[in-house]
């Protein structure tokens, strides 16, 4: 009889047991399903950044499509203008890759709309609150990318200012 409750705690630590009352295969069979529970939870996760990121390929490469027909401009004239390879812009249009920030800014000038709305919608940037301003000022064809933003970042500087004032002299 002693012999039996000598074993019993060690038992109780091979088993994984891990307090009072938890041993045996009991508790054992509890930390394996809440590892699992972990690692399924982990896998979605995973699975769900992985969506993500597909969805955006896919979003991005649609509003491109979509933008490159309103402008009547072929594949090639765009892959052309944008300086990519032709294969590789059909890839970026049916979501398969998901272009990095240069190609992005490329592409837009290739189709002479604002880097900032393919950035956005790539999920590269966060979307700004609407502004007749800025939004007068990314449509203006008259001026350049480079432009735009530096009229963009002068006028956001002018704002931030106006702001820090009023809420300074309240």
């Amino acid at each position: 009889m002693k012999r039996e409750q000598d074993e019993a705690p060690l038992d109780a630590d091979v088993d994984g047991g891990s307090g009072p009352g938890e041993s045996g295969p009991e508790a054992s069979t509890g930390d394996t399903n809440a590892a699992a529970g972990a690692v399924e939870a982990v896998e979605a996760v995973a699975n769900a950044a992985q969506d993500a990121v597909t969805n955006a390929a896919q979003d991005i490469g649609a509003f491109i499509r979509s933008q490159r027909v309103a402008a009547k401009v072929s594949l090639r004239q765009l892959a052309e203008r944008a300086g990519v390879s032709n294969p590789y812009l059909s890839q970026i249009e049916r979501g398969l890759r998901k272009p990095s920030a240069d190609v992005l800014a490329q592409i837009a000038k290739g189709l002479r709309v604002s880097a900032e709305v393919l950035y956005v919608r790539a999920g590269i940037l966060e979307e700004r609150p609407a502004s007749p301003v800025r939004d007068a000022l990314i449509a203006d064809d008259s001026i350049n990318e480079r432009q735009k933003q530096m009229l963009l970042e002068i006028y956001e500087s002018f704002r931030k200012e106006n702001a820090t004032e009023s809420n300074g002299h309240e």
